[in-house]
């Protein structure tokens, strides 16, 4: 099976070509022909900061919206700071805690938003999909509403990845999405998160805050054989910003505790225990 040399995608997830003797997939081809320039992010998303001065911090308890809470407060000064925690019903403990200790600790306010989320995540374990791209638009549209009515401008998310070739991007409302973590690497975010006092959550799959994600996965490698987060986590490989061996690591099939299945099934109202 051919293997892209610059990320992690092989056949299964994404074109490959023989280009000058090594396996390069397609989207690893469209960087080498507009590669996004990460000092120049970093540069556009200081200058950015340097006018926010009320924001809300997307903040699930994880520990990528933990360091941007960090960053926000700490490192960009911002003077008026909300931390604000979408709930959509399957949270982990852990993170609701970690979320809470963390904001204390920095002296944040933090405020908790609860949704039920059901429908998305019982449609996305009986078809054997992601839940994320739709867990996360309806999560970014409730903030926006919630900035919105308080007054705010911005909202800060834990998002590794830009937007394209931009830290930011505008929504509807004149409200502006900045993704703090833009181009930040992996090393990076776990060095500030040895500074707090972080507890690391064990669930299985890429998490550190969602008990569906770990479930989810599973079905989908039944169904498709490969993570749904392949093609995010091939990019965070592709600009630099996660090593392969640990790429390889969090693509890996999941073993969800049977107590873990037990709890998302009974919140679900369904019957899936592998």
């Amino acid at each position: 099976m051919l293997r892209c040399s610059l990320c992690v995608h092989d056949e299964r997830t994404a074109k490959i070509d023989i280009i000058d003797g090594r396996p390069i997939c397609r989207e690893c081809q469209v960087y080498l022909r507009h590669p996004v320039d990460r000092e120049r992010i970093r540069a556009e998303l200081e200058e950015l900061m340097k006018d926010v001065d009320r924001a809300i911090v997307a903040y699930s308890g994880g520990k990528d919206s933990v360091v941007a809470l960090y960053l926000a407060k700490e490192v960009f000064k911002v003077p008026e700071l909300e931390a604000v925690m979408i709930d959509h019903g399957l949270m982990a403990g852990e993170a609701i805690e970690n979320a809470r200790r963390i904001a204390r600790a920095l002296d944040v306010p933090f405020t908790v938003l609860r949704y039920d989320y059901s429908d998305i995540f019982r449609e996305a374990l009986l078809k054997a999909e992601s839940p994320c791209r739709r867990c996360s638009k309806r999560t970014m549209e409730k903030l926006r509403k919630y900035a919105l009515k308080n007054g705010y401008k911005y909202i800060i998310t834990g998002h590794e990845l830009p937007f394209g070739h931009h830290p930011y991007r505008l929504m509807s409302g004149g409200v502006v999405q900045i993704r703090l973590l833009s181009m930040m690497t992996e090393g990076e975010r776990l060095r500030i998160l040895e500074r707090l006092p972080f507890e690391f959550p064990e669930l299985p799959g890429y998490t550190t805050n969602c008990l569906v994600l770990g479930p989810a996965l599973e079905r989908y490698w039944e169904k498709h054989g490969h993570s749904f987060e392949q093609r995010r986590i091939a990019a965070l490989v592709r600009y630099g910003l996660m090593d392969r061996e640990r790429a390889e690591r969090e693509l890996a099939r999941p073993t969800v505790p049977e107590e873990q299945w037990r709890l998302v099934m009974e919140r679900l109202g369904i019957d899936l225990m592998p």
